[in-house]
């Protein structure tokens, strides 16, 4: 028997993709990973100050619920975790991703709100905009795909730590693309 075995209620089966509580030690770990791509447990305990145990025991819960996954590593002892992506494996779904990202995502815009007057001058300002463009369908795909090769040159740089040039630090860059429905008689009636 394992830790993850008496932590696990008995009316949840590891790994069913139930509800897993919220806990301060795996919200600061969700909001860690999101930060910095990949973290392993010893890591994570030296910039949250938890110790690492306690990190290595709520990374595993979040990874048996779907929330994370292992990261390559090239051998070791050490376990870099990162957000889990929806896989075609359907393990998780891609609904439930979407709402814990733009979850992590709103929250770490909040604190960029709450916190930009703390950043290093050259840091205090952001490149958000909005924009209302009138697409098909297989427009906003194309447009989507334009974005990605984009942004792909600078993903690696999650990985390697030492492609990052001096300076570099983690960004987040979000784009939701979709339509934009029309009010239905509902929408009015709250006003």
């Amino acid at each position: 028997m394992t830790e993850d075995d008496v932590n696990t209620p008995d009316d949840q089966a590891a790994g069913t993709g139930e509800e897993l509580r919220e806990h301060e030690v795996r919200t600061a770990l969700l909001n860690l990973l999101a930060e910095v791509g990949t973290v392993t447990a010893t890591e994570a305990a030296s910039r949250l100050g938890y110790s690492s145990g306690l990190c290595s025991f709520h990374l595993r819960q979040l990874a048996r619920h779907g929330y994370i996954e292992e990261a390559s590593h090239q051998g070791g002892r050490a376990r870099p975790w990162r957000l889990r992506t929806p896989g075609a494996d359907g393990s998780m779904a891609e609904e439930q991703f979407g709402d814990l990202a733009r979850g992590l995502e709103d929250e770490s815009w909040q604190r960029w709100l709450n916190q930009r007057d703390e950043a290093p001058s050259e840091w205090r300002h952001d490149e958000a905009f909005s924009v209302v463009a009138y697409l098909t369908p297989d427009e906003m795909s194309r447009v989507a795909n334009v974005i990605r090769r984009t942004l792909a040159p600078y993903q690696d740089r999650e990985q390697r730590p030492l492609a990052r040039p001096d300076g570099a630090r983690p960004v987040a860059l979000i784009t939701r693309l979709f339509p934009l429905l029309p009010h239905t008689a509902d929408d009015t009636d709250q006003d």
